[in-house]
């Protein structure tokens, strides 16, 4: 299998996998949804009752409340994408800290606004490592009221998109057969009308000639075929390269989400290897 990537920014990627099958595609397309470990916030504590001091009188009162339920902020803070270095935190129950919490498997942070106001993402401060700063600073999560508040204390926990949506790290993810396209220079009559119908540059013209130039680009439209009345082109689907595309919500790089994915299948074929290895020697 091979790797060849067309487009990699910090959210967003685009690769070809070659000499690959449609089952190992589609295992890769569910290691990305799935299986790729992040941090996001599990548990939200929220301050009861009455806060003392505001921005300008502090002997002011204000409430600990708001035009939303605890439970719809919670749900929120939840889908804010949390900063995750999956090789620096481990899961909450294989912690030495036996699930209770500890730097090793939380991240925590507070939150402290006071009305009237809107409560961004931004609002959210990491106690301890500032590095662990929320980098979407403008989601919306409440709109406060005049002497309304919230002071809150929110845990981020490592999981996987296949215990729930929050930790999904990447989204869009989608793959389709390559094209194979082919120009048969016997049937050819060089009128050139494939280099202006196709729509992703895939054809150019070389001296009197017209040349495939751009075969990753095609995107199986098939503008091509009719418009040329020689029928001299052909174009069919790759069943053994796949071009992927997929987008992160920003807790990991689009680099580091693949790395991750690849690695994680590396490791579950190599299980399966041994327990086939195992059971045809123990038969």
């Amino acid at each position: 299998m091979e790797i060849k990537i067309l487009e990699m920014t910090d959210t967003q990627a685009k690769f070809v996998v070659s000499d690959a099958s449609p089952e190992y595609a589609n295992a890769l397309r569910r290691a990305l949804i799935g299986d790729i470990p992040k941090m996001a916030i599990e548990t939200v504590e929220f301050h009861l009752g009455a806060i003392q001091g505001g921005s300008e009188d502090e002997s002011e009162e204000f409430e600990s409340v708001s035009s939303l339920f605890d439970e719809i902020v919670s749900h929120r803070l939840g889908l804010v994408p949390i900063p995750s270095d999956p090789e620096k935190y481990v899961f909450k129950k294989d912690c030495t800290c036996g699930g209770e919490g500890c730097p090793q498997c939380t991240i925590m942070y507070s939150i402290n606004k006071k009305g009237p106001c809107d409560v961004y993402s931004g609002d959210l401060e990491p106690l301890g490592d500032p590095t662990l700063k929320v980098k979407d600073e403008l989601i919306p999560i409440v709109r406060l009221g005049p002497r309304q508040a919230i002071l809150a204390y929110a845990f981020a926990e490592l999981g996987t998109g296949n215990q729930h949506a929050k930790w999904q790290a990447t989204s869009g993810v989608g793959y389709k057969y390559a094209a194979k396209v082919k120009i048969d220079a016997s049937k050819c009559d060089k009128g050139a009308t494939c280099v202006k119908a196709c729509p992703r540059g895939v054809f150019a013209k070389e001296g009197k000639g017209v040349i495939v130039k751009n075969e990753e680009a095609c995107m199986l439209c098939l503008s091509c075929i009719k418009v040329c009345k020689s029928k001299a082109i052909t174009v069919d689907a790759d069943d053994t390269k796949f071009v992927f595309t997929f987008e992160t919500d920003g807790s990991l790089t689009a680099r580091q989400a693949l790395d991750m994915a690849l690695k994680l299948l590396e490791k579950r074929f190599e299980d399966l290897r041994e327990l086939i290895s195992s059971l045809e020697s123990a038969a």
